[in-house]
């Protein structure tokens, strides 16, 4: 039987289950000394080969990076072992996340995914888009989607296909909403950069806030994610920005996010705020000099206002935000 008629003989080479799970060459190489796993094979040129059961477990190992947990508490364990975990993971994040009951519509969008109706999501999404216009698209139905989302794939519900196809198909409408937005309604202020840190992929969030402060009347320059802490602070200078905004997910390290954001401001003009936000608990826990964190979507307006009405500045930081 050949790999073709066989899944289970199918092998990976090293760089592709470095694209397929997100898991550094280096770092598989490390493993397999350090905890051995993975074990790969060599092929006729002496190279490593994975086989799928394998790359299935540096899946599910990635996934609970993801939510915290340490490589050398979790490398060597059993698959079934690491699917329990990963359940309970999952499960106890929903419990603390969702104090009301899933919604109905929500759930929806997600037997959408699992079947893989590109254009039946698709078409919903629009559908809502449209109806309603961008700001409640982004606060009533993104937002909360893709906490959903990324909770279903957590718990092992939805493919790793499956989430990037949900963020493609809301990434490509929001695109086109946002560069639909009339110029005459830009021009009010501030000019924001917003990007990520290095080692901070979720960008997703950053595109829902780029949407509201567009329609604030902002003029919204993205830089994408994973940007150095240096090409920030030139680009801020480059595109004469008076806010850099940045988003943190959960899964960033929280010494990352303080050192990298008081690296920020030292490199930027006095004149450049920093806002930031996110799902990362060291935004809440600690207290950063010159930055102002932002927590929840809807006051992103408070946050606009603020920076142009200086003069009625509330002595209290400001909570508005960026989901990742």
């Amino acid at each position: 039987m050949n790999a073709r008629e066989d899944p289970s003989q199918i092998t990976l080479s090293i760089s592709a289950v470095e694209r397929d799970t997100g898991i550094g060459k280096d770092t598989l190489r490390v493993w397999e000394r350090r905890y051995g796993f993975p074990t790969p094979a060599r092929d006729a040129n002496d190279e490593r080969t994975y086989p799928m059961a394998q790359v299935e477990k540096l899946r599910v190992i990635k996934r609970l990076m993801d939510q915290g947990h340490r490589p050398g508490r979790i490398v060597a364990q059993s698959m079934d072992a690491l699917e329990h975990l990963s359940r309970g993971e999952a499960s106890l994040q929903s419990s603390q996340s969702m104090a009301v009951p899933v919604r109905e519509d929500l759930t929806a969008y997600i037997t959408l995914l699992q079947a893989q109706d590109h254009d039946g999501i698709r078409r919903e999404l629009l559908h809502v888009l449209t109806q309603d216009g961008l700001q409640k698209f982004v606060t009533d139905l993104v937002a909360p989607l893709t906490t959903l989302v990324g909770d279903t794939w957590a718990r092992g519900d939805l493919a790793v296909h499956e989430e990037h196809l949900y963020t493609e198909c809301v990434s490509t409408l929001m695109r086109q909403a946002i560069a639909a937005i009339p110029k005459s309604a830009l021009g009010g202020g501030p000019t924001v950069l917003l990007t990520t840190f290095p080692k901070e992929s979720h960008g997703l969030g950053l595109l829902m806030v780029e949407g509201l402060l567009t329609l604030q009347g902002c003029r919204c320059v993205s830089l994408g994610t994973q940007t150095p802490v240096r090409d920030i602070a030139q680009a801020a200078i480059a595109y004469r920005a008076d806010v850099v905004a940045l988003s943190f997910s959960l899964n960033m390290n929280p010494n990352h996010v303080v050192d990298g954001l008081r690296e920020l401001n030292s490199l930027l003009p006095s004149t450049v705020k920093v806002w930031a936000g996110g799902s990362a608990p060291v935004l809440r826990r600690r207290q950063i000099e010159q930055v102002l964190v932002l927590q929840g979507l809807t006051s992103i307006s408070e946050a606009v206002d603020q920076w142009r009405h200086p003069q009625t500045k509330a002595k209290s930081k400001v909570a508005a935000g960026l989901h990742s």
